[in-house]
């Protein structure tokens, strides 16, 4: 199982026990990628959420947790997604900088450059507005796009809004809610049916305690 490093990792291990599946190895400790739990043909490995999907899409894994933001953005072509576990809740939304007449410039029609990693999902959220974007990819601090003038708008995360606060930006639409997703190799589910499907059954009880 691949599970996505950071927030996702840390509300998942709770999860994971509650379904049976306890590591065996500190992953506060361990330098291991892969670790052992208390299910012995069952491992998960650790890496970063956007290749969740490519590990399961490939057989590098047979089962993912990741947000539903990486697999809308990242693609998800042949996997199977089973449930929402609740976790990572977070949304996807648009902020600009305090004062900026968001509204009037939508309303217009004026061309608007946002920065985002987010490029697939914001270019498909304004084109459906009718509004004409440029788009500029960013890894990291989008915060200080706005703030440089290099953008009149960004796409992020946003979860209790406080990092926008303390950098003079407000969330101005909301696009869509985010939460982790159970991703399942299709291949995988019919040639290891029964153990694929047991650990499917015993998160989905997990999300439901």
């Amino acid at each position: 199982m691949a599970v996505s490093k950071g927030r996702i990792f840390e509300e998942a291990l709770p999860l994971l026990e509650k379904a049976g599946l306890r590591l065996l190895d500190d992953p506060e400790k361990s330098r291991k990628l892969i670790l052992q739990t208390s299910q012995p043909r069952v491992r998960v490995l650790v890496v970063r959420a956007t290749d969740v999907p490519t590990y399961v899409q490939y057989g590098g894994a047979d089962l993912g947790i990741t947000g539903r933001d990486t697999l809308l953005e990242h693609g998800s072509d042949g996997l199977y997604q089973p449930l929402d576990l609740h976790i990572g809740r977070c949304r996807i939304s648009v902020a600009v900088r305090v004062g900026f007449d968001y509204a009037k410039a939508v309303r217009q029609g004026s061309r608007l450059t946002v920065a985002t990693k987010y490029v697939s999902i914001a270019r498909e959220f304004f084109a459906a507005k009718g509004v004409h974007v440029d788009l500029i990819k960013l890894y990291g601090s989008m915060e200080l796009a706005p703030l440089t003038g290099m953008a009149d708008a960004i796409v992020d995360l946003v979860s209790t809004g406080s990092t926008l606060k303390a950098n003079d930006l407000v969330e101005v639409e909301h696009i869509l809610d985010i939460s982790a997703r159970l991703v399942v190799n299709q291949a995988a589910l019919k040639l290891r049916q029964v153990p694929v499907r047991a650990i499917i059954d015993a998160l989905a009880a997990a999300t439901r305690q």
